[in-house]
C-alpha cells in the first residue's frame, strides 16, 4: 500500500501505481493529483482497519509529510515508533551509539543556541535540526568566530522552514550538534523485507564543490559505485536492523566512509530519496523499478543490471537557487539553455522557486570521459540562466 502527500509525486510513481494496481490511500492530496481512473484506491477508513491488523504493515510514502497521518491513524502498528526512531536524529544516534562509542553529539533547544558554550565543542562541527529534511538548517562551523554568522542564518531558516514543511518533517525546536564526519558521502535507497533482511535498491555518491559546501546539488550513481559499496552498506543495514527490529520498512540512508568505516549521517524512514528522485533515476538508469521491488519484496540482480553500464554515470542535479537573488526578484529560468549544457539529459522537472528554493531537478546520463559537465554544474551559481524582473 502507498500513501501520497505533498510536495511532489512523479509521473513514474503515478504510472506505477496504475499499471501495477498497487493500493493507494484516498487522501485529499491523492484525489487532487490523480490522473484518470486506473488506480486501486483504498479509503482512509479501509486503510486504517487493514494496516492496523498487522504489526509490520507494508506501507510506502513518497513524502515524510505523510508521517502525521501514520502517527495519528496507525497507533496499533510498530510504524509510528520506528519512524520516530529515525526522524529524531538524537534518538537515532543513541540507537547506534554502541557501534560508534566515541562519536560526539549533543541535542539542545533552539532557544539555547544563543548561550552556547563554544569552548566545550569539538570544532569543526555540524549543526542541524533534530528533525529535518533536504539540508534545511544544516551548517558546518569551523571555528568560534564563524558561529555568530551561522546563528543568524539559522534564525532565518527556522522562520522559512516553518512556512514550507509540517513539524513532523522539519522541527526546528531542537537542534543536534555532531562532530564532523569526513570522507566520501553516499545516499542509498533500501528496504527491510518481511523477514528483516535488508535489500539495497540504489546507491548514489554525493558530490560537493568545496569543504564548506553542504548543498544537495549533485548525486550520481555508476557500475563502480554500486559494486564497491553494495556489501558494506548491506552489512551496515544489518547492524541497524538488528537494533531497530525492522520489517517491511523502506528507507533512504545517508552515510560517509571514513577510513574504511561506514558512518551514518541519517536515515529517513518510509521513503526513498525525497521528491521521487533517486528511485526514479534508478529506474531510468538500470531498468528496474524500486517502487515495485519494495511492494513485491524483490531483490535486484546487480550482476545482470550492471552488465552494460561500464563508463556511464547517472546523475541527479538539484538546481537550487544559488544565484543570491531573492526568489521574488526572479522573472524566469531558462530550462532549455541549461539542458543544452549536457550531452544526454534524461529528464528535467521544473519547480516553482517562489514556493521552494529550487528551480528544478535534472537527471542526466554522462559518460565518464565527459564528467566535466557535472563538475561545471556543481560549481555554477546558475546566474546565467536567470532573468530578473
Amino acid at each position: 500500500m502507498i500513501i501520497l502527500d505533498e510536495p511532489f509525486v512523479s509521473d513514474l510513481l503515478l504510472e506505477t501505481l496504475s499499471n501495477e494496481q498497487i493500493p493507494v490511500i484516498e487522501t485529499p492530496y491523492f484525489n487532487k493529483i490523480k490522473k484518470g481512473t486506473g488506480f486501486s484506491p483504498v479509503t482512509c477508513e479501509q486503510a486504517v482497519i487493514e494496516l492496523n491488523t498487522k504489526e509490520y504493515p507494508l506501507l510506502y510514502s513518497n513524502s515524510e509529510n505523510a508521517i502525521h497521518w501514520v502517527t495519528k491513524h496507525l497507533k496499533h502498528t510498530t510504524l509510528p515508533a520506528k519512524i520516530e526512531l529515525f526522524k529524531d536524529k538524537a534518538k537515532f544516534r543513541r540507537l547506534v551509539q554502541d557501534l560508534f562509542p566515541g562519536f560526539y553529539f549533543k541535542e539542545l533547544p533552539f532557544a539555547d543556541l544563543e548561550k552556547l558554550a563554544l569552548d566545550t565543542l569539538p570544532f569543526p562541527f555540524i549543526i542541524k535540526p533534530s528533525v529535518g529534511f533536504f539540508s534545511l538548517g544544516v551548517h558546518k562551523v569551523n571555528s568560534p568566530e564563524e558561529w555568530p554568522a551561522v546563528l543568524l542564518k539559522l534564525k532565518a531558516e527556522v522562520e522559512q522552514s516553518q512556512q514550507q514543511y509540517p513539524i513532523e518533517v522539519v522541527n526546528q525546536n531542537n537542534f543536534i550538534i555532531e562532530q564532523l564526519i569526513t570522507g566520501d558521502e553516499y545516499a542509498f535507497d533500501a528496504y527491510f523485507n518481511d523477514k528483516g533482511t535488508p535489500v539495497v535498491l540504489g546507491i548514489y555518491k554525493h558530490l560537493f564543490s568545496s569543504d564548506a559546501d553542504v548543498s544537495d546539488r549533485v548525486y550520481f550513481t555508476s557500475k563502480n559505485i554500486i559494486e564497491e559499496q553494495l556489501k558494506p552498506f548491506t552489512r551496515f543495514l544489518e547492524e541497524v536492523g538488528e537494533r531497530a527490529k525492522l520489517r517491511n520498512f523502506p528507507l533512504h540512508v545517508e552515510v560517509r566512509i571514513e577510513n574504511g568505516t561506514v558512518l551514518p549521517i541519517e536515515i529517513n524512514p518510509m521513503r526513498f530519496g525525497g521528491w521521487c528522485t533517486t528511485a526514479d533515476l534508478t529506474t531510468k538508469a538500470f531498468d528496474f523499478n524500486p517502487y515495485i521491488y519494495f511492494q513485491q519484496q524483490l531483490t535486484p540482480d546487480w550482476s545482470v543490471l550492471l552488465a552494460d553500464k561500464a563508463g556511464k554515470n547517472y546523475c541527479m542535479v538539484i538546481l537550487d537557487n544559488s544565484t543570491g537573488y531573492p526568489a521574488n526578484t526572479i522573472e524566469s529560468f531558462d530550462y532549455e539553455k541549461i539542458m543544452e549544457r549536457f550531452e544526454k539529459p534524461l529528464d528535467l522537472r521544473r519547480n516553482d522557486w517562489n514556493k521552494y528554493p529550487v528551480f528544478g531537478i535534472m537527471f542526466t546520463e554522462t559518460r565518464q570521459t565527459n564528467f566535466e559537465e557535472i563538475e561545471w554544474v556543481l560549481k555554477s551559481d546558475l546566474k546565467e540562466f536567470v532573468t530578473l524582473k
